[in-house]
């Protein structure tokens, strides 16, 4: 299973694949992106199984690769991995087409509960 972790910070999307792993899903591929239009681009050639993206994050934020990803009729499971965790920003999150939020800072546990509840299994 391929899983796209995109977040502007090289430390972050590190603490997010560690915690992955801390989760059990240690065994899946983790490609990286360092902005939403990258994760865009990795979803369009790569073909991933899952995304993990920051919400805030240069060139293009999070909101907008799930849209534009939405727009296309791409329907790959999407989920945010931010620091704000508003039940504005949850909502918004859920109308555009995400299947879950996990809110920094997050445990292993809230990784796990959040990918089980789009079928990815350790």
């Amino acid at each position: 299973m391929k899983i796209v972790v995109a977040d502007d910070s090289r430390v972050m999307r590190q603490i997010v694949i560690r915690t992955l792993r801390q989760a059990g899903h240690g065994g899946h591929e983790v490609l990286e992106a360092e902005n939403g239009r990258q994760a865009v681009e990795l979803v369009q050639t790569e073909k991933p199984d899952l995304v993990l993206s920051d919400w805030n994050m240069p060139e293009m934020n999070g909101i907008d690769a799930l849209r534009v990803l939405r727009g296309a009729g791409n329907d790959i499971p999407f989920g945010f991995v931010t620091s704000e965790g508003s039940e504005a920003m949850r909502q918004r999150a859920e109308q555009a087409g995400a299947a879950f939020l996990i809110a920094k800072p997050f445990t292993p546990e809230a990784f796990d509960d959040a990918l089980a509840s789009v079928g990815v299994r350790p």
